[in-house]
């Protein structure tokens, strides 16, 4: 055990570890029997239908990557012990978690077209938690890569057992990771698109075409809705506690006043990421640059 972690730290960790166990194990017969199932809903499903949520996957995505549309007003805390983050995480899981199932609710109980157009809205509900989690874990998506670690936490998180072992090995060697990244301006250009909306939509299908049938959708959108923002909550608190742990081993122990939980007063420094590439220039694309105060972004 790792005598520089905390207590809480340190169980954490072993949660860490049961975690990606189960994130990884091999696909079992119901998983397989699922995507089997799901293989032939999307063969019955009209070409308009598809062409739509993937459309709607892919604008949002680029909103939420290369736009300010979801960058939280506050600041990323700084000076937080991880207990008191999880915890804050948690608070905010719990809220967004009720206004999915709340939109999932009022769009199964409207047919087929709302139903439809719950679809966008719930990726970007789901969008608009990653960032507050991010800020809650001290890391500020004004900065691209952050923004990038939020797409791949999205994609582990609705992503089938073959895709998922390389999406955690990235994250979780997320230093390495980052000196890997492209630049802002061409990053869309890496991303294939289909495969990506594929992936997701495989992911969700079963659970949201459900939403579509008549007499049940209410309560399917609500139950759906709900489910998935849980999985997602899980999948992003698990990815910043991952880099939470690998910086705590690097910076040493710290001061800690405040008990098992810790307190504002535990020194804990703000997280920083290395220098911002050249190209990152402020603009739509890229809104911010290396040295802005909080003040600054804001006019």
């Amino acid at each position: 055990m790792n005598e520089e972690l905390s207590v809480y730290e340190q169980q954490v960790q072993r949660k860490l570890e049961h975690w990606r166990a189960g994130l990884l194990k091999p696909p079992g017969m119901i998983e397989r029997t699922s995507k089997a199932v799901q293989s032939r809903i999307n063969q019955a499903i009209p070409e308009k239908v598809h062409a739509a949520i993937t459309s709607a996957v892919k604008g949002i995505v680029q909103t939420a990557l290369f736009s300010m549309d979801y960058i939280p007003k506050s600041e990323p805390s700084a000076g937080v012990s991880l207990a008191l983050r999880d915890k804050e995480a948690e608070d905010k899981l719990a809220f967004y978690k009720k206004l999915a199932a709340a939109e999932g609710a009022g769009a199964g109980a409207g047919g087929f077209l709302l139903g439809m157009a719950d679809f966008p809205i719930l990726i970007g509900i789901k969008m608009k938690f990653l960032f507050e989690l991010a800020h809650v874990y001290g890391y500020s998506t004004y900065d691209y890569r952050e923004r990038l670690f939020i797409l791949h936490i999205f994609q582990l998180a609705f992503s089938g057992q073959t895709a998922r072992p390389p999406l955690y090995e990235a994250i979780a060697a997320w230093p390495q990771t980052m000196r890997t990244l492209p630049m802002a301006s061409s990053y869309a250009e890496h991303i294939d698109w289909r495969k990506f909306q594929q992936e997701y939509r495989d992911t969700i299908d079963f659970r949201k075409m459900l939403q579509l049938v008549p007499g049940i959708g209410m309560v399917v959108g609500a139950w759906a809705n709900y489910g998935l923002l849980e999985e997602l909550g899980e999948t992003g608190m698990n990815c910043y506690r991952l880099r939470w742990l690998a910086e705590a081993r690097d910076r040493g122990p710290l001061p800690r006043s405040g008990g098992w939980l810790g307190s504002k007063e535990d020194g804990e420094p703000r997280f920083t990421t290395p220098p911002l590439p050249q190209d990152a220039s402020p603009s739509r694309h890229n809104p911010m640059k290396e040295g802005d105060s909080y003040e600054d972004r804001q006019k």
